[in-house]
This record gives structure tokens, C-alpha cells and sequence, in this order.
């Protein structure tokens, strides 16, 4: 059976991730994602209304036109998670494919509300939910199955989905850290990846995130930056202005540390931002989280100000508001708090506790910058980079590359330069460049069996 790779986003960047794999006749694509990078240098993008084709030039989406190349049916649509650099470009490149979106259960709900929210094109594929540690089988033939093997990542329901064909296994190795203690869910799945390593032809190919390849050690737990959270907060406990929390909206583990030690210090949690409210919300309808009864989720712009000013009025002593804006987005809660735009009023001596990491990325990297300098004018205090990234940093990738033992590996989720680490890290584990260690670029075909 044919087996043939197309590398179409995500591999000149991090962000607007895309992957096909063509297994004989059936086509499966890995995620369909945005840059927003991309987006945010043009002020006032409304992503909802534009064409696909004007994001296409922007950058901001895949190009999808190689698939015309790939001789075979799409299958099924696949998003590993809720991540818009994974599902961002779903409603708008996904009506072109007569396949089902299959995804895990949080993931799905994601998926729908950006559906829901787009302007321009009618998305009607079927939504699928599959759980991680189920298989469905693919196209006709009855010999290629899709798997999902349960990881652990910065968003909860995230997995890594196995392509199993007569050639061997393709696993796409987006987006994971190994964490066996995680907050909430199940630990990462190792048991499972080593069985795949194991088992028939074994893993013809993997394709796998590179971010942190760079970085020594092993990613820490959710858990240790859970405590170094709860650490911060408690040395607060006693200070009787205002402190300010932000943090990946999606990063669902870490609101919850966050509403739970703002309880045990003495403050009423509450969580402003759009975003907020939509990522916090839907784990807590489908029954990911059990928040408190009286927390408060607000993401309207007048709904958030009138709770700015409930919080003045009782005192901010009394509250701890999660906000967004942990990268500075000039739209955000935070920045707007830092331009003097909410009732909320910032004074000498209060906290604002990032738990998040800048994403190392200019535009976000000046933001952030200018966010934190608008921060300190008003006499704040910054507390900053409490967090654990979402990302296997380089004894991750060994202990990946030992449990899979895969023919063929493709490096994605960067730039060239930033796949140099990846690269050293798997020549020293015997595979070469040009014959089973491939570097390619967006647009790229990859065939790996004839």
C-alpha cells in the first residue's frame, strides 16, 4: 500500500498545523489551524468574515491547494485539541472536504463554536466524538484504522492519533508533554506508545512537535507549577489591595488551580474574558470541572466592566479576577486594566500573577512587553512566568523516539531553525537527513512507500 505524507502547515512555523497522510486510496488530515501571529499584526481583523483565500495570502491559515496533488479521498478531518493553531482554520477550509471532523469530546465542542461563529462559509461536515483509547476504521478497505492515544498537553482531552496501515503505523506527535501526575485527566498513555512501537510492522513514520527540543531535562509536571502557584498565591494572603491573575484561557487545569487557591486565601474567584467564559464554560458542561456554585464567568465587554465595578465598590481586597491577556493582546482584559480603560482601578503595590510563559514570537514578545511597562506605570507588581510549558522538552522526545523505534521521522511544529535541536537530537540516535530523517516545508509531498 502506498503510504505518502503531506507536510501543508506547520512546518515554517508555529501555528496553522496541517498534516495529510495518504494510506492507498484513503486520505486522514491532522488538524487544520491558525497563525495568530498572523492575524494580529493586521489591526482589527475579524477572522469570521474573511474568505479563506485572503488568509491564505495573509499567512494566517494553511494552504491547502497541495491536496489536489494527493491521489485519494479524505477520510476523516482530525484535530488533536482545542488549540486554535490546531482547529482555527476548521471553519474555513473544512466544507471543501466531504469527511467527517473527528475528535474527542471537548475538543468537538470547540470545533462547533467556531463553526458557529464563522460568517462566511457554511461548515456542514459531521461531527464525530471519539474517545481517547478507541479506533475507528477508515475508507473501505478494512485495512487502515485511526487510533487515539491519550497524552497530556496545556488543554485538557488531548491525544495523539495513530494512523495503523498494513505498512506500519503513522503516529502524528502533536502537541504533548509527559506528564504522570496531570491536574485533571489521565496520564499520558506511554504503555500504549510502546505497544504501538511493538507491535505488526511497527511505526512506519512520526511526525513530532519540536518546540521545546532545544531545552534539557524533562518537561515538569502540571503539579509543579500547580505549587509554585499555590506558593505565590498564599504569600499574598495577608495584602489587602488588589491582585490580578492571567493565564491561558484553554488551560483549563490552571484556572482551576486558580479559582481554588483564590478561595483558600480568602477571594472570590471570577473569570473575565470572552475567551474565558467560552473555554472554563464548556469544560464545565461537559463535565471536566465541578467549579463552585458561586463562581462568576463573564466574557461581554459590559458584562465584565459591571463587574469591574462591583469589585471597586465592595472592595478588591475581596476578589482575585482571572483575566485574559497573559500575551498582552491589545484587546484583552489585562491590557485594557493597563491602559486605564475598566472601573477597575490599579494601585501602588498590587499584583498581577502571569501564569502563562510569552510565547517566543515578536508580536507577542512586544505586547507583552508593552503591557507589562502600561502594568508598572500604575504602580503594579508583576509576578511572573509561573507555569510549565505544554511542550516535551529533550528527554521527552528520547523517550519517544525509544518507545516507538519509528522507520521514519518528520519534525514539524517550527521553523528551520528551530528544528536544528530536533534534528542533532535524533542523529545521535542513529537516523540521517535525506534517508529516514526528513526536514520539508509547508506544500511539501513526502512519499514513504511506493
Amino acid at each position: 500500500m502506498e503510504i505518502e505524507i503531506a507536510t501543508i502547515g506547520g512546518y515554517e512555523e508555529v501555528g496553522r498545523q496541517m498534516t495529510a497522510v495518504r494510506a492507498g486510496d484513503d486520505v486522514v488530515i491532522f488538524d487544520m489551524g491558525l497563525n495568530l501571529s498572523q492575524v494580529l499584526i493586521h489591526d482589527n481583523v475579524e477572522t469570521e468574515r474573511m474568505h479563506s483565500l485572503d488568509l491564505i495570502d495573509m499567512g494566517a491559515i494553511p494552504d491547502d491547494r497541495i491536496m489536489s496533488d494527493l491521489e485519494g479521498d479524505v477520510q476523516a478531518i482530525v484535530p488533536t485539541h482545542g488549540h486554535l493553531d490546531h482547529i482555527g482554520a476548521i471553519s474555513k477550509l473544512a466544507h471543501r472536504y466531504d469527511a467527517p471532523i473527528v475528535a474527542t469530546p471537548f475538543t468537538i465542542e470547540l470545533v462547533k463554536q467556531q463553526i458557529e461563529g464563522e460568517q462566511k462559509f457554511g461548515v456542514e461536515n459531521d461531527l464525530v466524538k471519539m474517545e481517547a483509547g478507541e479506533t475507528m476504521s477508515i475508507g473501505d478497505s478494512g485495512k487502515v484504522d485511526l487510533e487515539f492515544v491519550n497524552v497530556t498537553h496545556s488543554i485538557i482531552d488531548a491525544i495523539n492519533p495513530v494512523l495503523h496501515t498494513p505498512e506500519g503505523a503513522v503516529v502524528y506527535g502533536l502537541d504533548k508533554r509527559m506528564d504522570h501526575t496531570p491536574v485533571i485527566g489521565d496520564p499520558i498513555d506511554m504503555e500504549r506508545f510502546r505497544e504501538i512501537g511493538r507491535e505488526g510492522n511497527g511505526v512506519l513514520c512520526y511526525i513530532e512537535d519540536c518546540t521545546n527540543a532545544n531545552k534539557k531535562g524533562r518537561t515538569p509536571s502540571e503539579n509543579v507549577a500547580r505549587e509554585h502557584l499555590r506558593d505565590v498565591l498564599y504569600s499574598m494572603e495577608d495584602y489587602d489591595g488588589g491582585i490580578v491573575a492571567t493565564t491561558f484561557s484553554s488551560h483549563i487545569s490552571r484556572v482551576t488551580s486558580l479559582v481554588e487557591f483564590a478561595k483558600d486565601i480568602g477571594r472570590q474567584p471570577v473569570l473575565l474574558g470572552r475567551s474565558m467564559e467560552k473555554y472554563s464554560g464548556t469544560a464545565e458542561r461537559l463535565d471536566f470541572v465541578d467549579f463552585p456554585d458561586d463562581l462568576g464567568m463573564f466574557g461581554h465587554r459590559k458584562s465584565v466592566d459591571r463587574t469591574f465595578k462591583r469589585i471597586m465598590n465592595e472592595g478588591k481586597e475581596n476578589f482575585l479576577p482571572v483575566v485574559t491577556g497573559h500575551q498582552g493582546e491589545p484587546r484583552a482584559m489585562l491590557t485594557r486594566m493597563a491602559r486605564g480603560e475598566t472601573p477597575y482601578e490599579l494601585d501602588n503595590g498590587d499584583k498581577v500573577v502571569f501564569s502563562a510563559r510569552v510565547i517566543p514570537e515578536p508580536t507577542n514578545e512586544g505586547q507583552r512587553y508593552q503591557a507589562e511597562k502600561l502594568l508598572g506605570m500604575q504602580g503594579a507588581r508583576v509576578y511572573d512566568d509561573i507555569h510549565v510549558s505544554g511542550h516535551l522538552n529533550q528527554e521527552g522526545h528520547y523517550e519517544m523516539l525509544d518507545a516507538l523505534q519509528p522507520q521514519h521521522v518528520i519534525p514539524a511544529h517550527q521553523d528551520l531553525s528551530g528544528f536544528s535541536s530536533y534534528v542533532n537530537l535524533c542523529e545521535s540516535e542513529g537516523y540521517q537527513m535525506g534517508r529516514d530523517l526528513h526536514v520539508t516545508r509547508n506544500g511539501n509531498l513526502i512519499q514513504l512507500v511506493e
